[in-house]
């Protein structure tokens, strides 16, 4: 499926999501967050549309960001309400790029399910995607009720905690073929199925995968802040990706205080990288230091590389086709530090302790230069631009 200008599915490599955290009535705050997040390389972004001034800033909201030159696809996320705001504001639908509906917030009992289908009625009005997002933390009470009720008549009752993983898989596909019978067509719909514990999410999309071809995105809800949040989502979505499941990622990360929202836009790219699965930026390779690297200079220059390269992609990315492709060492001694620059495409080795003070440069297996003295990071600097310049410029022959 399209999403926006984002292909979602199929053969199309694996997507970043990520959501703001702003009153989406906001309009300038929004804007600027939706305008950081994209810099950082997020392919999709949510924003809450939880009451009419909110939906009636999606507007303005897609209007300034185009403006900006910045075409994200915008997602709106719909709660309790949503089938009112979208019949009442029905731009606000125009200007989404896809609607995602949580099927256990939309209302109880007949409400529930004509609410739903209001909704789903609006997405096919607007030829908008769907994602149809189930979460542990609000399932839908009246399936709840009638699992449980059958598990109960079962010779052998599943344990509470299989009963929860099969009633969200059962909730998210039995919603899917409501919106299906109702005319909106399997490839405008996406599933997700969120809880918050490595195991039950693994377990919960495992399942799914076996029983729909539906596109599915990817996400441990409620992660946590921190390192805390990027293993927990690392560890279960990995597994995941490497089994071949999921269309989009998020990473659900609570920011530390002080610390941008696009953390979680760097947190999903890396994983999809160092899975090999995407390239986003160029990795740099350094290693973690030990007796030989007493010096902090070489942390402190893999450091300025990762941010230097970080900042410059967003300009990089327009002029240097492939550059996201580059290899960079940075290594603190001579035990695996020419090695590993040599691996590199461009790479420096750093003296360590007792080792003569001098830093050999690397550049595609090839010793090029060596230095010394104050300025190295500089230097250094200035030739990571030049290689990327000519190599991705089209400038170096057999490039």
């Amino acid at each position: 499926m399209v999403v926006g200008n984002v292909c979602v599915g199929g053969d199309a490599p694996v997507v970043v999501q990520s959501m703001t955290n702003t009153d989406t009535a906001d309009v300038a705050a929004s804007v600027e967050q939706v305008r950081q997040l994209a810099e950082a390389g997020s392919e999709l972004v949510r924003l809450t549309v939880n009451n009419a001034a909110s939906a009636r800033a999606i507007v303005t909201i897609r209007e300034r960001l185009d403006a900006l030159g910045c075409a994200v696809p915008l997602v709106g996320d719909f709660h309790f309400n949503g089938h009112r705001l979208l019949e009442a504001v029905p731009e606000c639908a125009q200007a989404l790029a896809k609607l995602r509906i949580n099927p256990g917030n939309v209302g109880f009992g007949q409400k529930r399910d004509d609410q739903f289908l209001q909704m789903i009625e609006q997405a096919m009005r607007w030829e908008k995607p769907v994602r149809i997002g189930v979460n542990w933390g609000s399932l839908d009470q009246q399936l709840l009720a009638r699992m449980m009720d059958e598990n109960a008549r079962r010779k052998e009752p599943w344990s509470a905690r299989a009963l929860l993983r099969e009633a969200l898989v059962v909730s998210a596909l039995e919603n899917a073929q409501a919106a299906m019978a109702a005319g909106l067509p399997a490839e405008k719909i996406i599933l997700s199925c969120k809880v918050s514990e490595v195991q039950d999410l693994i377990a919960v999309y495992r399942s799914l995968a076996q029983r729909t071809d539906l596109a599915l995105h990817l996400g441990l809800t409620e992660a946590g802040m921190g390192s805390k949040g990027i293993v927990a989502s690392s560890a279960a979505l990995a597994v995941l990706l490497q089994e071949g499941i999921g269309d989009t990622i998020r990473i659900s990360l609570t920011p530390e205080p002080g610390q941008p929202r696009t953390q979680e836009v760097v947190v999903a790219q890396e994983l999809l990288q160092t899975m090999g699965l995407r390239a986003f930026v160029p990795l740099v390779t350094a290693c973690p230091g030990c007796g030989r690297t007493t010096s902090s200079y070489f942390q402190e220059l893999a450091q300025q590389i990762q941010q230097h390269v970080r900042a410059q992609m967003p300009r990089w990315r327009q002029v240097y086709p492939g550059v996201e492709n580059l290899s960079l060492a940075v290594m603190g001694c001579v035990v695996n530090g020419p090695g590993e620059s040599k691996h590199a495409d461009i790479g420096i080795s750093l003296p360590g302790t007792g080792e003569t003070p001098a830093a050999p440069v690397f550049v595609e297996g090839k010793k090029v230069a060596t230095l010394k003295g104050e300025g190295i990071a500089e230097r250094f600097i200035e030739m990571v631009d030049d290689y990327v310049a000519r190599r991705y410029g089209g400038q170096v022959s057999g490039q």
